[in-house]
């Protein structure tokens, strides 16, 4: 009997990607290993059938030949499937390690002593224009930092790493369970293979000490409570050498006396006299550059509102500034001197001798007399 088509063994299509290839054989690897169907020969067969299809259609020569060729073609060019189990676990080690993780044999990858460090994260509390016009501080911090006497290798001066006694170097000590080799990691070199013969007495091998530095934060202008700068390197130092972590510093801004903030824009009230409400004034207009001269109009209105462009906040993701929008204040006063209350009477007695004029030109008094005499002379035609 012929062997099956590899594409129908795994049960995918022949434009399968190469994760859908390894998740239908990891389907079967599972559901055929021989360790989960002792003395189960048809299994058996089947592991060793996915296996084989499995390696021919992961690799892309392989699979050319196959597609163009078929069976045959693959025996023409050596390759005639596995002639056992111990084939499969040496040519799938990891493959296996990553389904079951363990291993079957064969050599482990190769890995490093070194460990990234760690990122941390620091509160900054700024000033109200610190925020808006950006400012460059120094702040303190506790952090692991590269040891001076070993240089970050963690091994004191003149010596160096060696082989790892207890695994030989390969970070993984093998186990024999009847037919099976099962590697756990090296508890002496965590799996790195290299032990360190005479560790650094300043830093106890770790390659970094623990101290506080100073590190310059530049904040940009335009940040705003809850933004958030990231450091990169400037975390704690790497174990062994490995690459420093990044600081992420939190700002909190506080608020101001006179200015509100939406965003880019801000905003404030000014007060003016109902006097120069009336009649228009010059007045002093605070921003957070200075002082402005700005002429109030006459007959402005309580709650009217003056906008300066590009008087606002720096856009922190973008170009130019936002507005700056002042809200004018009609203030009245509680108590006026005598004097002054007899010009605001004789101000009232001409407000009122002007509403009475108008009253008396308005359309609708005359339109109100026309239809009286229109309806007293509709009244005398009924009469008659």
């Amino acid at each position: 009997m012929g062997k099956r088509d590899y594409y129908e063994v795994l049960g995918v299509s022949r434009s399968a990607s190469e994760e859908d290839l390894k998740r239908a054989y990891r389907k079967l690897a599972l559901k055929y290993h021989p360790d989960r169907n002792p003395g189960d020969k048809a299994a058996e067969e089947s592991f060793k059938e996915a296996a084989e299809a499995y390696e021919v259609l992961r690799d892309p020569q392989k699979k050319r030949i196959y597609d163009a060729y078929g069976h045959e073609g693959l025996q023409g060019s050596g390759f005639s499937g596995f002639r056992g189990f111990e084939d499969i676990f040496s040519s799938f080690g990891d493959v296996f390690q990553e389904f079951f993780s363990f291993g079957f044999g064969g050599s482990p990858r190769s890995k490093t002593a070194s460990r990234p460090g760690d990122d941390l994260a620091y509160d900054m509390v700024l000033g109200f224009e610190e925020a808006v016009f950006g400012v460059e501080k120094e702040i303190s911090i506790e952090t692991y930092v590269g040891c001076d006497k070993c240089g970050g290798s963690g091994a004191e001066p003149g010596t160096r790493e060696s082989m790892c006694p207890m695994c030989q170097g390969s970070g993984q000590v093998v186990q024999s369970q009847g037919f099976f080799r099962i590697s756990t990691t090296c508890v002496r070199c965590q799996g790195t293979g290299r032990v360190l013969v005479s560790p650094c007495n300043s830093c106890g091998g770790q390659g970094r000490v623990r101290k506080s530095r100073k590190v310059q934060v530049k904040v940009p202008p335009g940040v705003d409570t809850g933004t958030r700068l990231r450091l990169r390197g400037e975390g704690d130092f790497g174990y062994r050498g490995g690459v420093a972590g990044d600081l992420f510093v939190r700002l909190e801004v506080r608020q101001h006396e006179l200015f509100e903030r939406d965003g880019d824009n801000l905003y404030c009230k000014v007060s003016i006299s109902f006097i120069q409400a009336i009649l228009g004034d010059k007045i002093e207009i605070p921003t957070l550059e200075g002082v402005k001269i700005v002429e109030i109009e006459p007959g402005t209105q309580p709650g009217a509102v003056i906008r300066f462009s590009g008087e606002g906040v720096p856009r922190l993701r973008g170009y130019g500034r936002g507005d700056l929008f002042i809200e004018v204040e009609v203030k009245i006063p509680k108590q006026v001197t005598p004097r002054q209350a007899e010009l605001l009477m004789a101000f009232m007695e001409l407000e009122k001798e002007k509403t009475e004029s108008r009253v008396k030109k308005w359309p609708w008094s005359r339109r109100k007399e026309r239809t009286r005499e229109a309806d007293a002379g509709v009244a005398g035609e009924a009469h008659t």
